[in-house]
């Protein structure tokens, strides 16, 4: 599996803009992925190591519109702790 499988997208939302005042990055992963093939990864795509890799699990949940009852998508969230001074831009479209 190469890097660009485990890690599908950055995740940009209020809470995670926040985080990266923080030097934290969250990102969608695949569901097979782990701490260690996350922190890979981010070395291969970004050329930095990050210091600190955690894995969240979201449920996904149940919404309504109208009569019409549905669920939302399951998603594996990797947030990823970069050393100071050594931040990614998940902006720059080149990778």
């Amino acid at each position: 599996m190469s890097a660009r499988d485990i890690i599908v997208r950055p995740i940009v939302t209020e809470k995670t803009m926040k985080l990266m005042d923080e030097s934290k990055v969250t990102f969608e992963v695949s569901k097979d992925a782990n701490k260690v093939s996350v922190a890979q990864a981010v070395k291969e795509i970004y050329n930095v190591t990050p210091e600190k890799v955690n894995i969240v699990n979201v449920r996904p949940k149940t919404k309504r519109v109208g009569r019409y009852v549905g669920k939302t998508n399951a998603v594996k969230k990797a947030i990823v702790k970069f050393p100071a001074g050594q931040m990614i831009d998940i902006f720059d479209t080149q990778g």
